[in-house]
Parts: structure tokens; sequence; C-alpha cells
């Protein structure tokens, strides 16, 4: 069995859930806003795997994020030196309450990972933590389009805030997986 959002799944029970991928073309017209409330963001350099991970199960478990356990630790500290790849984490009164990782791939920039913890949804710094994230993905002089994805078992919100964003979907495909969401 697994906990999932307060409830008990049992790991055979099927999750259907379908996977949106989406892009931009060019940068947005608008400036990044200022922050909703006083933040700091901090680019990591050379993280390590449990850094990465803490963040990782912080904003991703009531979602299911689980890909990165599944794959490994030597898959996540092969995927963490990926040449170009950054991490940068928002920290708000003291703590990390979000984070976002780019990973250039030729002339795209993709917004590999992004998300806040709970304690910090709700009060705008999801979008400018977006906007902060493409803005940063713009200033690679390589970059032609961003990519992103999403699936229904993350935030509610989230398709709507890529959009809003900028991003276009591309294409949608429907998954099935057993357990653990």
């Amino acid at each position: 069995m697994g906990i999932i959002r307060g409830r008990v799944r049992p790991l055979s029970e099927a999750v259907h859930y379908a996977i949106t991928w989406l892009e931009m073309t060019s940068p947005p017209a608008h400036p990044v806003a200022p922050t909703p409330e006083p933040v700091t963001l901090v680019e990591c350099a050379n993280p390590p795997s449990w850094y990465f991970l803490a963040l990782y199960d912080a904003v991703g478990e009531d979602y299911g994020w689980t890909d990165q356990h599944d794959a490994g630790l030597t898959s996540v500290e092969t995927m963490l030196a990926r040449p170009g790849l950054t991490m940068h984490t928002m920290i708000r009164q003291g703590w990390p309450q979000g984070f976002f990782i780019l990973n250039p791939v030729d002339t795209a920039c993709d917004i590999a990972y992004l998300g806040l913890v709970p304690q910090a949804i709700g009060r705008g710094l999801g979008t400018w933590l977006l906007n902060v994230a493409v803005a940063t993905g713009w200033t690679r002089e390589a970059t032609k389009r961003m990519t992103v994805n999403t699936c229904t078992l993350d935030h509610p919100r989230a398709l709507a805030l890529y959009l809003d964003a900028g991003f276009s979907k591309v294409r949608t495909e429907q998954r099935t997986r057993r357990g653990k969401h």
C-alpha cells in the first residue's frame, strides 16, 4: 500500500493519467514581475544527489513523483552531472520552498523539474518561479525554444500555469501505471 494525499491506495491499483508536452518558441515579451513575497533564488553548483532528492520529495510527494527513485542513485547523479544542467532553489524565510532544473539539449532548454513545497502553494510564488525559469532559459545563447511537460497527476493548475506563461501544447498522451499514486 502507498499513502498519497492522505489516502491509502493499493500498489496494484491502475492509475490513469495524461502527459502533456509543451513548448515556447520565442521569449515572452513581458519582463518577470517582482516576486509577491521576499525570496532568494540560489543557483546550486554541482548539487549532490541527496539535496536534489530532498527537494524532489518535498515538492513531488503529493503528486507521485517517483521516477528518480525508481531510476536509482547512479541515474540521479548522472542527470545532475549533465553539461549545462542547472538547478535553482527558491529560499523563503530561510528554507527551500521550491526549485527548478533547466536541462539544455542542443537548441532547446527543457524545464526538467519545477515545483513548490506544499507550504508555498497559493502565494503566487509558482507563477514567479516559472517566469524566472523561462527567463533564465532564454538567456542561454543557443536557446531557440523552451520545453516542459506536465501530467494530470501534478498540481491541478500546472497545465494552466504553463499555458498562461506562453507555452503551447505540442501533444498529449494517455498512460497507465500501477500504484504509487
